[in-house]
């Protein structure tokens, strides 16, 4: 019987995988990457640069993510930190995986494994899924490492030296059924907060409202794994002060927030929590599977450190684990030298704007506190919520089985990012993305100039002839130029989803730049106008352009980038790592030259030999989306 199962769980495997294929769409394969010379190598403060930290919220270990989480963290980071060391700044992008907890306990025993197997198994599933997507961290850890107890009980000690650590008996909820205390996610019940009244807000945050939840005032509250009603216990608990370090935190937050320039919505979700009161906030738990509570406290012996007290010092572990002991401080004790970029969706926010910062206050100590946060709202699914267990939307998983590369699912997540309100994934919108913008407007352009210079220029840059440059040409790098610094603007401010507009409307005046000129005809000697130097020149300028855009689209889609590098022969070294950077510096510094900026930096190099073009964008067909539409739609 056990093997007639196993034959029979074969099977639909090798079905699953052939419907995979069948519903798979051909792009143009290659092995192209965009390997930084010195990736992998701990990333130092340098007192020269401009030195940017930057941190996405830490996936927790006990699922795979959507698309949603995907955006909502570290591709958003990833972006803004491809961006900036474009600009050559001196950037340190860490993420990891968030593993201690009450959810890992409980999923480790659903799963029939120990935590720690149950945290490699989903650490190694959570790496592939950002390797495929293209997210260039320097450094992707995980908070279960002997560093990251020692720093997070280096940090409590430090709070309790301080007088901001305070012991209270507390209520707590124990299910006799499951037979386990419950923290605060694993309680379920009716919001409490105005009108809210939400029946399914977890007992540390309601998702409907936003706000955060003590789990024993949830109107009706039940066990989350068994749905029966849990019983009231008292037990001595931690507790962080944060009405001892209120007037700093309120300090820190009124200047920051402002010279920050933090989402709009990380503002308000921030001041409607401080507003209510702030409260002591219990920072132990009842388990084993955590960072241990450190002293002789004999009512503290079995407990650990709640998972958002701990999982936020998890940036700074990472950091400790990748560049070393002796050098973390230089990027977390260095307000003066570094500043402090965080990434993550909107119901992380309150953790991360007063919980965090109130600990690292807490310890007296300089510690670098956020810059910048930038919040998401929520990508939902054609109309509803991602369901890894009802199979609705795409997981990270999914994504590549679908043949789509990558660059069009960052492309689509890009530009439908929720930045000011909840956005939708849509398979239409997703394919309107992909024929109408990346393949009509960006990839058109670049066949088009790649594939003339083969016929034309023998594979080879053509000259460019300063003296044929005529109005229309100038006004063509004056229009990229307005774009340009509209873009760097957009970018720095972190308006990812601006930016990406921006790059798709420079890529515009290229095709209507060729429209206009008609190169094709200057080479026909019967053509009144036959001017071949004329056409050498714009396609000079045409091939420089498409490397220009190249720089642009590598924040964004960087695989493209990657692929268009390799038809046009040019090494991902030297200057391309921060071209935008210099030409950002070239067009402030020579305002007269700065619209010839293509030609005077040398973008690429006059009778530079360029590889046999392909097409770099497939259309995907609507036989194809409707395929990917059922595949995708969850159980009925």
């Amino acid at each position: 019987m056990e093997n007639l199962k196993k034959e029979e769980k074969k099977k639909a495997q090798k079905e699953t995988k052939k419907k995979e294929r069948k519903n798979k769409v051909d792009y143009y394969e290659s092995k192209a990457e965009l390997i930084r010379p010195n990736k992998n190598k701990p990333v130092l403060v340098e007192k020269s640069k401009n030195n940017i930290l930057i941190t996405s919220a830490l996936p927790y270990v006990n699922n795979v993510p959507h698309l949603g989480n995907i955006i909502g963290c570290v591709l958003s980071a990833d972006v803004f930190a491809r961006f900036m060391r474009l600009m050559g700044e001196n950037v340190l992008y860490v993420c990891g995986t968030d593993e201690y907890g009450t959810a890992t306990e409980t999923t480790a025993l659903k799963e029939k494994c120990t935590p720690q197997e149950l945290c490699d198994k989903y650490h190694s599933i959570h790496k592939k899924i950002y390797e495929w997507f293209n997210i260039d961290f320097d450094y992707f850890g995980r908070t279960t490492t002997e560093i990251h107890s020692q720093i997070t009980q280096e940090i409590f000690l430090s709070l309790q030296k301080n007088d901001c650590i305070k012991k209270i008996q507390i209520e707590q909820f124990r299910c006799n059924k499951c037979n386990i205390v419950l923290s605060d996610r694993f309680v379920y019940g009716t919001c409490y907060h105005g009108d809210c009244k939400y029946e399914q807000a977890r007992g540390d945050q309601c998702d409907k409202c936003g706000k955060l939840c003590n789990a024993l005032e949830l109107i009706n509250p039940k066990c989350k794994m068994c749905g029966q009603s849990p019983e009231k216990f008292k037990s001595f608990h931690y507790f962080l002060n944060l009405p001892g370090v209120e007037e700093k935190l309120r300090a820190w937050i009124d200047k920051t927030s402002v010279e920050g320039n933090w989402t709009q919505n990380s503002r308000a979700i921030t001041k409607g929590f401080i507003n209510e009161g702030i409260k002591e906030r219990c920072i132990t738990r009842d388990l084993k599977w955590g960072v241990k509570v450190p002293g002789d406290d004999p009512d503290m012996k079995e407990k650990v450190f709640y998972v958002w007290f701990d999982a936020p010092i998890g940036y700074i572990s990472i950091t400790a684990n990748f560049v070393g002991k002796d050098n973390w401080r230089n990027w977390w004790k260095n307000p003066e030298n570094v500043k402090l970029y965080q990434f993550m969706g909107k119901d992380n926010v309150t953790f991360h704007t007063v919980i965090f910062p109130s600990t690292l206050i807490g310890t007296k100590e300089n510690w670098t506190l956020m810059h910048h946060l930038s919040t998401t709202e929520y990508l939902n699914y054609e109309k509803t919520k991602f369901s890894k267990s009802n199979s609705v939307g795409v997981f990270g998983d999914h994504a590549e089985s679908t043949g789509i590369p990558s660059e069009v699912w960052r492309y689509y997540l890009i530009s439908n990012r929720p930045e000011t309100s909840d956005t939708d994934f849509k398979w239409d919108d997703f394919v309107a993305k992909n024929n109408n913008e990346l393949l009509a407007n960006l990839g058109n352009l670049v066949n088009r100039v790649l594939i003339f210079t083969e016929k034309n220029f023998n594979g080879k840059i053509p000259k460019y002839h300063e003296e044929k440059v005529d109005d229309i040409d100038k006004e063509f790098f004056k229009n990229i130029i307005n774009k340009f610094k509209n873009y760097i603007k957009a970018m720095k401010n972190v308006e990812i989803r601006e930016g990406i507009k921006i790059f798709m409307e420079i890529s515009s005046l290229g095709n209507a730049y060729l429209q206009t000129n008609q190169p094709w005809n200057l080479l026909k000697q019967k053509y009144e106008k036959y001017d071949p130097l004329k056409a050498e020149t714009i396609f000079y300028i045409l091939n420089a352009f498409i490397r220009f855009l190249g720089a642009l689209a590598e924040p964004f889609i960087p695989s493209f980038s990657a692929k268009l590098y390799e038809i046009l022969n040019i090494k991902y070294e030297g200057d391309s790592l921060k071209l935008l950077g210099i030409i950002n510096e070239f067009i402030e510094k020579n305002p007269n030259d700065a619209i010839f900026f293509l030609e005077k930096i040398k973008i690429i190099e006059e009778g530079h030999a360029i590889n046999k073009p392909k097409p770099l964008f497939k259309e995907i067909t609507q036989e194809e989306t409707n395929a990917f539409k059922e595949r995708f739609k969850g159980n009925s």
